[in-house]
């Protein structure tokens, strides 16, 4: 199976981050990616709270929403929706991400359960408060795609999924070992895609989306700028991996 990230720069501009995102996925699609993860804020990041309320989608509607169920059908791939803003009643949003199938259909949803309420050190402390404006989310999900259904088990799961929008000082600090540190703690692939640049209001994100293999190696990396990386993840290793190193079945409620 071939996964592939998606690395942006958002902005503000609804209807020009679709296209760019659209863009991005044809090209991974292109490469045979039929796993495809799009970054946190995909369709919308701005600069204020007032920016975020405008850009809110009832559940199952509104355009960036459309987009994922256009996008996955056209190219006929798995295709995770980074994060949406998106209202289920009451003042805040979830931020929402969405795994969509190849027949356009939502077959999983997460709401973001840890939001980025921080001061990020720095020359000047950028200060963010994303409970503001967002409700947290509960639950942890897992879903199963028919690639990978033959190996779902008590084993956990096999591919991780990372939408995130790291700023420049904790991602230069914690962006790769918390990403290997999940790799090698559950023996899966990680599948990381990142924002990148300078956003509206200032705000600088990381990039480095990358793909992990079980082992905590980095089997595909983008640094810098809009793109995509892909990497084909081995599940024929990643079964003997488990076999030789049962750590999951190992593990203990103390």
């Amino acid at each position: 199976m071939k996964a592939a990230a998606v690395q942006m720069t958002s902005t503000r501009d609804v209807a020009a981050n679709l296209r760019e995102a659209g863009r991005l996925v044809a090209e991974a699609a292109g490469q045979g990616a039929q796993l495809v993860v799009l970054p946190e804020n995909f369709s919308f990041l701005g600069a204020t709270d007032a920016d975020r309320v405008a850009a809110i989608e009832p559940f199952r509607s509104g355009p960036a929403q459309r987009f994922l169920a256009e996008t996955a059908e056209k190219h006929g791939i798995w295709l995770v929706g980074g994060t949406i803003p998106i209202r289920n009643g009451g003042e805040r949003a979830s931020s929402r991400s969405l795994l969509v199938g190849p027949d356009g259909r939502v077959a999983a949803h997460y709401d973001k359960i840890h939001l980025f309420d921080v001061d990020v050190p720095g020359r000047a402390v950028e200060r963010y408060s994303e409970s503001a404006t967002t409700l947290a989310g509960t639950r942890v999900v897992a879903a199963a795609t028919p690639a990978l259904f033959h190996r779902l088990s008590v084993l956990g799961t096999d591919v991780i999924v990372v939408p995130a929008a790291f700023t420049v000082p904790t991602g230069e600090v914690h962006w790769l070992p918390l990403l290997q540190a999940r790799a090698i703690e559950s023996l899966a692939y990680v599948v990381a895609a990142g924002q990148c640049g300078e956003h509206d209001g200032g705000r600088k994100t990381y990039g480095h989306s990358l793909i992990l293999g079980p082992w905590g190696e980095r089997l595909a990396e983008l640094p810098a700028g809009p793109g995509v990386v892909c990497a084909d993840l081995d599940m024929i290793r990643l079964a003997d991996l488990r076999q030789r190193f049962p750590t999951v079945q190992h593990r203990r409620e103390l």
